[in-house]
């Protein structure tokens, strides 16, 4: 399996970048759920836009709640 946590991972807090890799989706897409109310809180620090990184694991782990189910393709 590949490992979706990003380099650094020292860090505590991830960014839009970050968080779009862990899910596979594009940053648009995360920009859209933050807007929406479908990821955990985030933390803004000036202009920037930060996550606690146990928290968007947690709630990867939790099958991402609020996220609506995918359609089959």
């Amino acid at each position: 399996m590949t490992e979706r946590r990003p380099p650094n991972t020292e860090r505590r807090l991830v960014g839009i970048e970050d968080v779009a890799r862990m899910l596979g989706c594009s940053t648009r897409h995360v920009h859209r759920m933050r807007d929406a109310g479908r990821l955990p809180p985030a933390i803004r620090l000036g202009a920037l836009v930060r996550w606690p990184i146990e928290a968007i694991e947690r709630w990867i782990a939790e099958g991402c709640p609020g996220e609506p189910p995918r359609s089959p393709r």
